[in-house]
């Protein structure tokens, strides 16, 4: 089944705050649109060699998934003021499947410093496949979260905002009509 909109979980830790992030937008978008829940940790993928990868039945599925949504919010866990190897992979196998997509990030790290971490991301996107950034995204810290909860008022209703932004941007501003105008 296609979606609209793809929330995608890039973590493999079953405890991942960016994980909870995903599912909070998950379930604020699921009220009112078509939209799908990807976790990578139910498609485990090879890693990028430029070459068979490409031919793996989950990189296939999961980069048909992508390329059925208008829309992309990828939620990553920070590590290393960037975001894991397991979403960057992500986006290596799939390419083109990112081509003219609106696409919005949830990011959970341990502290403040790696706010800015997506950015290379977001312009790999942006310069390689075209991609329309929501210039807004969700950041939250370790110290947003109690067990399996999001308890920061603040990063629920940046949640809610990151999902408005994807529904205006992705029914307002499609590529083709940016391109054409």
């Amino acid at each position: 089944m296609a979606f609209d909109y793809l929330v995608i979980s890039t973590s493999l830790n079953p405890g991942s705050n960016s994980r909870k992030l995903a599912k909070a937008a998950y379930e604020e978008l699921k009220k009112t649109e078509n939209v799908g829940f990807l976790d990578l940790q139910e498609y485990p993928l090879p890693l990028c060699d430029g070459n068979a990868c490409y031919g793996d039945k989950n990189v296939q599925e999961v980069a048909k998934k992508i390329k059925e949504a208008k829309c992309i919010l990828m939620a990553a866990p920070i590590y290393n003021y960037y975001i894991t190897a397991a979403g960057k992979n992500l986006i290596e196998l799939t390419g083109r499947a990112w081509t003219d997509k609106v696409v919005g990030f949830l990011c959970a790290a341990g502290g403040r410093a790696s706010y800015m971490s997506v950015m290379n991301v977001a312009n790999s996107l942006m310069l390689d496949f075209r991609c329309l950034i929501i210039p807004r995204f969700v950041y939250a810290e370790g110290s947003s979260f109690t067990g399996p909860d999001i308890h920061d008022e603040e990063i629920k209703t940046r949640i809610v905002e990151l999902t408005q932004a994807a529904k205006t941007l992705s029914r307002t501003a499609t590529i083709e009509a940016l391109v054409k105008s």
